[in-house]
């Protein structure tokens, strides 16, 4: 038989009376799952969790730049680096010891120091005597120093610690501590910090994505994609994939985590958020099952498109952004799913939201997906979303 969504077919506007008993009790709070991967939601995170404790981050964890590039390399591990930023924006920061944790985590060596200074600041951590180790309350002390020491223990002669986050050091070591499973990390920092809300990566692997453009061309790594510490594509992407390792585009199946999947299918709202659109939001739904777990979930869908400016969307307009979201989703699925399983709603603001080029709305509805033309920018944030407004109309869903 097919599926039931359950779907308002009226744009909603903010419920005031929802979003009052959200506030009134966040413990009871809608499980609204977001496929995120980078700091675009950081702000949202910090905000949702006055209105439910239960909201769930599926995260990419193919970053290839910065800080996660170097570890990577060094321990064929998946990145941290994001995981680490959305465990810390749902973190309860009036309990004990949490302001101090999120001052550590956020914490980067220097780039410019000697290696053997970088070596000895780092000692001085994982023997609890640098200051911002010593100003954390234990046992999450504790916790951290023995995180810091499995890190050192494992870590090469020539690593290269200039720039380095502590907080992907720290979840690396408790990698290491936990037999190279992320999870368990995952969880004990989610209870010392008190994260309102529910993280995991999308899968528990070492890969990486690949991307062909339009031109040809074929990169390997999310950061010769993303734009950011290289220079912008100058041609759309025509295909994404995962891959072994940086040497080579050979695509490689991985399949969808069983834990991953009863998490999606438990969403009462499936968003695909504003963010890097392939290497954060695409990425997410790589892994194969995916689309599967959506199909079978029964509840609004939505996408939320970025206004302000994406390098990866190329010449890729918000009708092009949800044929992709599509496409993307059927590889994951067993069998040909219809569209209104996958996908409901594209919330956007016609009016201040700048979506670098035309939106195509009569193309969107004819894929069958209802357009919520809203207010959700202010003077400040324009013209990018504001994260509150966001907020406040995917609550009103659900």
């Amino acid at each position: 038989m097919p599926q039931k969504i359950r779907i308002t077919k009226t744009a909603p506007v903010p419920n005031e009376i929802k979003l009052a008993r959200f506030r009134r009790s966040p413990d009871l709070g809608p499980r609204v799952l977001f496929f995120s991967g980078g700091t675009a939601l950081r702000q949202l995170a910090q905000e949702i969790i006055a209105y439910t404790h239960n909201s769930i981050h599926i995260m990419t964890p193919f970053d290839s730049g910065g800080s996660s590039a170097k570890i990577r390399k060094a321990f064929r591990m998946l990145a941290v680096g994001d995981i680490r930023n959305r465990l810390m924006a749902l973190a309860d920061r009036s309990l004990k010891g949490n302001p101090e944790i999120f001052e550590l985590f956020a914490t980067r060596l220097p780039g410019d120091a000697p290696p053997a200074d970088l070596r000895d600041r780092l000692q001085a951590m994982a023997r609890g005597k640098d200051r911002l180790v010593a100003a954390i309350p234990d046992p999450m002390r504790k916790l951290v120093r023995n995180h810091l020491q499995f890190f050192m223990a494992r870590m090469p002669e020539e690593f290269d610690l200039a720039g380095a986050s502590i907080g992907n050091l720290i979840l690396s070591g408790g990698f290491f501590n936990q037999n190279r499973h992320i999870d368990p990390v995952i969880y004990l920092f989610t209870k010392l910090v008190e994260a309102r809300g529910i993280v995991r990566p999308v899968v528990n692997k070492d890969a990486q994505l690949a991307a062909r453009l339009d031109d040809g061309t074929v990169l390997v790594g999310q950061h010769l994609i993303t734009g950011k510490e290289s220079a912008p594509i100058a041609s759309p992407v025509a295909d994404i994939w995962l891959t072994e390792d940086q040497d080579g585009v050979e695509p490689l199946r991985v399949p969808l985590r069983d834990k991953v999947r009863k998490l999606i299918k438990s969403a009462e709202l499936i968003c695909y958020p504003m963010g890097s659109f392939y290497t954060s939001l695409i990425a997410n739904l790589l892994p194969f099952g995916v689309g599967e777990a959506v199909r079978e979930t029964d509840c609004p869908k939505i996408y939320v498109p970025n206004s302000g400016g994406d390098p990866e969307m190329c010449d890729l307009s918000v009708a092009g952004a949800v044929s992709e979201l599509f496409r993307h989703l059927d590889r994951g699925c067993l069998r040909p799913a219809p569209r209104e399983t996958l996908l409901n709603f594209v919330l956007l603001d016609t009016k201040n939201g700048d979506y670098g080029g035309p939106i195509e709305l009569q193309k969107i509805r004819r894929f069958g997906v209802e357009v919520i033309d809203a207010d959700l920018t202010t003077p400040e944030s324009r013209p990018r979303l504001d994260p509150t407004k966001v907020l406040h109309h995917l609550l009103s869903l659900v």
